[in-house]
């Protein structure tokens, strides 16, 4: 191996390790599951049934939210709708990633006049220090309504 190819090696293994696993609708219990019984199942109804039409099924079969479109509601459609087992009301939460601004790219942080964020915030959870420096609080949902409407794509999905 040569030493540009094991810095380039190097370079893959960081960016795969960064990679954003996938975002799973907010009523699973057991993620194990979604492996075993979403590949099971010929509907993928949960997709079907989404108001914001941010349920996609990935190439394992499995569904994964796209906040590119919009973002979650809550509104339990999915979970009703699941005839694997995967998905149940009862075993609502918040969806597991972080929501952050980079405040490199942010307007806001660049002393611009920008409050793209904090309009579709259903939780009020973007306050802004005066007119400037947006800050994601911990009434966060991780609903994701957020990330399509800003201007820069200064809004990031973190694992947790």
């Amino acid at each position: 191996m040569q030493r540009r190819e094991l810095f380039s090696s190097l370079s893959k293994s960081f960016k795969q390790k960064d990679e954003l696993r996938a975002i799973r609708p907010p009523y699973f219990k057991d993620s194990n599951l979604f492996l075993t019984n979403c590949i099971l199942c010929s509907s993928k109804e949960c997709a079907e049934v989404c108001q914001e039409s941010i349920i996609i099924i990935l190439d394992d079969e499995t569904p994964s939210l796209d906040f590119s479109k919009s973002g979650c509601t809550y509104c339990d459609l999915c979970a009703i709708s699941c005839s694997g087992e995967v998905l149940k009301i009862e075993d609502k939460k918040q969806i597991e990633v972080k929501i952050e601004i980079d405040i490199l790219t942010c307007l806001s942080w660049q002393n611009t006049m920008c409050f793209s964020c904090k309009d579709p915030c259903l939780d009020n959870a973007i306050e802004f220090l005066g007119m400037f420096r947006p800050s994601i609080q911990n009434s966060c949902t991780s609903c994701g309504f957020c990330i399509k409407v800003c201007p820069t794509n200064a809004i990031k999905v973190k694992n947790l």
